[in-house]
């Protein structure tokens, strides 16, 4: 079969493959879609992953072709989502069902093969199945889209909460989507490009709750949305030190801080900062990954429930479609900013 394999940092290359087997416990999905995610570019291009040679990619769907010996024989067949982590089962967060959290897990696409390939092996206990009316390419989104789920939860916005998002990379957009379909109402949204102005605009946010701020002063801008009381609730996705300092300046006092971005640099807390923290009474938290318990509450049945109802459409978000042999140009042109793009989807 064909695979992207990669064998050292910037070393990754199209080449054939021997099509592995389902292990006893799991089974063989043929991908059908596949989502390139920004974590993807400094894998393959800055730090390398955990081992090479690897087969990147964790934003995949597919169809279970095998199964293993212990496998459910009702898979084969069965159009499929595929949850990334593979957890431990053994450590404290595993005993609680926060898979998330797990402190010895194993991953698809940076800790062993994921879903840049025609085929791919897959533990049974990480498959989701799709409704009919759900597409391949809106599953190979469930991954992201239970991300920024999870950072919703981790919050839980009041309907009327002020709530802004600095940063409209696709988990920042996927945010404004899952936000405006749980009926938050005052949602103001902070980005830097003209392609993010209009896909916000085309996801039903008004024109006057959006900034720009390659042209406006952001700080301004939020306080004069909101009275000069700071926003309720804000979504930090973009992962530095100003953007960190700007969400402490513009929440109200007993506002909440979700931290979304992964950061690009080391972090460092002004003694300032600090200090509006204390006296604001700010709550700050961390979100990572997204819940996957099998159970219907968790965030990706909570995605696919959005889905199959038509809540949700992140199709407006896929900006580029590619064959597989032709993934390089997606990497390159998310690694080197060669046009706009959002979500940049492989169809093997």
């Amino acid at each position: 079969m064909k695979a992207w394999v990669l064998h050292d940092v910037g070393d990754i290359r199209f080449e054939e493959a021997d099509k592995p087997s389902a292990a006893e416990d799991g089974v063989l999905v043929s991908v059908k879609a596949a989502g390139i995610c920004g974590s993807d570019i400094p894998r393959i291009y800055k730090t390398g992953a955990h081992v090479h040679p690897l087969v990147p990619g964790h934003e995949f769907s597919g169809q279970v072709a095998e199964v293993g010996k212990r496998a459910d024989t009702k898979w084969i067949g069965k159009r499929v989502g595929v949850f990334p982590l593979i957890p431990c089962g053994n450590c404290a967060a595993c005993q609680k069902k926060y898979y998330e959290l797990c402190r010895g897990y194993s991953y698809l696409g940076s800790r062993r093969n994921g879903g840049f390939v025609q085929y791919t092996a897959v533990p049974e206990w990480n498959l989701i199945e799709l409704p009919e009316n759900v597409t391949y390419e809106e599953a190979a989104m469930l991954e992201p889209m239970a991300v920024a789920v999870h950072a919703m939860r981790r919050i839980q916005p009041h309907k009327n909460d002020t709530t802004v998002i600095l940063g409209l990379g696709t988990i920042g957009m996927l945010l404004l989507m899952f936000l405006k379909d749980a009926g938050i109402e005052n949602i103001l949204a902070v980005g830097n490009k003209k392609f993010q102005r209009n896909t916000v605009l085309a996801l039903g946010l008004d024109e006057s709750c959006y900034c720009d701020s390659k042209t406006q002063n952001v700080s301004e801008w939020v306080m004069q949305h909101t009275n000069h009381a700071g926003a309720d609730v804000f979504f930090e996705c973009v992962g530095r030190n100003e953007t960190l300092s700007q969400a402490v300046d513009l929440t109200a006092p007993m506002g909440h801080i979700c931290l979304v971005g992964n950061p690009y640099s080391n972090m460092t807390l002004e003694q300032s900062v600090y200090w509006k923290i204390l006296r604001n009474q700010i709550a700050i938290t961390g979100t990572w990954n997204s819940s996957f318990t099998h159970q219907n509450d968790d965030d990706w049945h909570y995605v696919l429930d959005r889905l199959a109802q038509k809540k949700i459409s992140p199709k407006q978000l896929i900006s580029h479609k590619l064959k597989l042999e032709d993934a390089e140009s997606g990497f390159l042109t998310m690694r080197d900013k060669r046009q706009d793009y959002m979500k940049v989807m492989i169809y093997p």
